[in-house]
């Protein structure tokens, strides 16, 4: 299984991921031009997308999905209750593939499990791809470390993983009172520390590898989110980034 975000954090998010000749885009919330210089920097063309599966109706998720049918003529996959939230005008949009939270959804011989997330979405859901006996986890738009999450990241073999904000650098920032407690609350996202400490306790169940994505502009840095998994886990343990502005590095599950 070969994988690589396209982009992550709150201006936009796209994740690819390819397995036995299943290609898959998972969320739409950046540009079509953006989507196809960055597909292409990995030798991608999105043309050749089998499916995008939107996670929630957040505008960061969802804003492009009509785009990438029109444009690219990629079928789009949502439940229900994620178009009619939309705040987005996503214009025409056929070929709209319903699944419900929890569905497990096949390509070939690609399944993707959706797992419903304690986010402040209508209904919002992470995602675990599974083809033989690899398991990757995107794992984002948390909203907490709700009942179950450890069980998964202990059953994949790797995962992009939210690690949002610092915790400092939000309690002193100049976000109103309400938006922090949004950010911090029960719907909303995982801190550098939360997620650090979700993967130590996975202990040597924790998967080979994880990206930290999801990464706020103004409450976070590359770095500390980085630094935050290493300190807990130990500077052997691969961790890479799934970056804001840019494409990430190629990486196999």
């Amino acid at each position: 299984m070969i994988t690589f975000s396209l982009q992550s954090g709150s201006n936009g998010n796209s994740i690819y991921v390819e397995a036995d000749g299943t290609r898959l885009l998972f969320d739409a919330g950046i540009s079509g031009s953006m989507a196809h210089r960055r597909m292409a920097s990995h030798g991608r063309d999105i043309r050749d997308v089998d499916a995008v599966i939107i996670s929630h109706d957040h505008t960061d998720h969802i804003r492009s999905a009509g785009i990438f049918r029109r444009k690219f003529g990629l079928p789009i996959y949502m439940t229900k209750s994620t178009l009619r939230a939309t705040w987005c005008n996503l214009g025409r949009l056929d070929d709209v593939h319903y699944f419900r939270s929890g569905d497990t959804l096949e390509f070939g011989s690609v399944k993707v499990h959706t797992i419903p997330t304690a986010h402040d979405a209508a209904d919002g859901v992470a995602f675990v791809i599974e083809h033989e006996t690899k398991k990757l986890g995107i794992l984002t738009d948390l909203g907490h470390v709700f009942s179950g999450l450890r069980g998964v990241l202990e059953l994949v073999d790797a995962a992009y993983l939210e690690s949002n904000y610092d915790a400092q650098l939000l309690a002193n920032s100049d976000y109103p009172a309400r938006l922090k407690q949004r950010i911090t609350g029960s719907g909303g996202h995982l801190s550098n520390h939360e997620s650090a400490e979700l993967v130590a306790c996975c202990g040597q169940s924790r998967p080979k590898w994880v990206a930290v994505a999801h990464l706020s502009e103004r409450n976070n840095r590359p770095e500390l989110a980085l630094a935050s998994q290493r300190d807990a886990i130990g500077n052997d343990y691969p961790v890479y980034l799934a970056p804001r502005t840019c494409e990430s590095e190629l990486l196999e599950v």
